[in-house]
């Protein structure tokens, strides 16, 4: 059997890592493609390096740019090796223009779409990734949810057939690696923030968020996203005092880096997760979240633009993990070899 898998987002290849590791200890022939959607190096090829993922074999080079540029591009250049390859079935992961991408080039060839991470929504269709998920499951052949609310979400939209709940590839991935996390505090007590979504990043938006952020009596450690580099710059937007901007890093060593803090500010989705598992409350700066788990059982909350800023109260809070055991990725794998 020969699968094709398409990824290109930071997130993408850490949650490609167990997958293709299961893929591999069962015999099944992964064409790995990236492309290239995170073209910086401390964005994607460190992921690569550090989580022992497979180099890939081809990488479509399509940089950054609008929307329709980078899904234009990246459905273009795919079509011509889904056509050299000719896969069993292709693979994408989540929500991005990668994704969206790669599942209509491969949906138009008639090739069977396996969706991972199927089923999550936000219920706000003015988020880019709402829109690249929901298209990609209505389009898709096989399903894998990461919990039963997003299977509930699948059934809603009268998605039922070859759906499967396993649970989150990255938790596989998470378990792996805990060990790994138990790096040397540099920064004493402080906050970790990540923020790099659209919604985030508008310079009106960014500033009130930073001034949001310049409430908090606490530091702040932001590894910061290449996108809201250029665009701080672009716009001569000063940063609070609070606020210490880091070098983008591994995903291990960011790891260690909310392990350490006390705790955590994001617009991500993947780390309102890590966040859970590894202890720590979140407060995501986004008016909805596609990982409701984590604000029913108080773990996390979000924190409108205009929302007051507080410290949260850890004595709360559920922390246990409705995202499987670890074993998702030997899951899909053993249901992919059904196709």
């Amino acid at each position: 059997m020969k699968i094709i898998t398409i990824i290109g987002a930071r997130p993408q290849f850490i949650k490609a890592a167990p997958v293709s590791s299961a893929l591999k200890q069962q015999g099944i022939n992964e064409i790995i493609v990236n492309t290239g959607q995170h073209y910086d190096f401390n964005m994607s090829e460190i992921f690569i390096n550090e989580l022992d993922i497979p180099k890939p074999h081809y990488n479509l080079g399509v940089g950054s740019g609008s929307h329709a540029k980078q899904i234009s591009d990246i459905i273009c250049k795919l079509e011509e090796i889904l056509l050299t390859v000719k896969p069993h079935a292709a693979l994408v992961y989540g929500d991005t223009n990668s994704t969206l991408g790669g599942a209509i080039a491969v949906s138009k060839l008639d090739i069977p779409l396996i969706h991972i991470e199927a089923g999550l929504r936000s219920f706000n269709k003015a988020m880019p990734e709402e829109i690249n998920r929901v298209i990609t499951d209505h389009i898709s052949t096989m399903l894998f949810c990461p919990s039963n609310i997003s299977k509930n979400n699948l059934k809603q939209e009268r998605i039922e057939k070859n759906v499967f709940v396993v649970g989150d590839v990255m938790y596989d991935i998470f378990k792996k690696w805990e060990e790994r996390f138990n790096a040397k505090n540099k920064y004493g007590d402080y906050v970790l923030l990540t923020m790099h979504r659209a919604e985030n990043t508008v310079p009106e938006i960014l500033r009130r968020r930073l001034a949001q952020l310049s409430k908090l009596t606490l530091k702040i450690i932001c590894p910061i996203h290449p996108q809201t580099k250029k665009i701080l710059f672009q716009n001569e937007i000063t940063l609070p005092k609070n606020i210490q901007i880091i070098e983008p890093v591994g995903w291990i060593e960011l790891m260690g880096i909310g392990r350490n803090a006390r705790f955590i500010i994001t617009d991500s989705g993947g780390l309102q997760k890590e966040a859970l598992w590894l202890n720590k409350h979140c407060l995501t700066i986004r008016d909805q979240t596609e990982w409701v788990e984590t604000i029913q059982q108080h773990v996390n909350q979000l924190v409108k633009v205009d929302d007051n800023i507080s410290i949260p109260d850890i004595r709360k809070g559920d922390f246990s993990n409705p995202y499987g055991d670890g074993n998702a990725s030997e899951r899909i794998t053993n249901i992919i070899k059904t196709i």
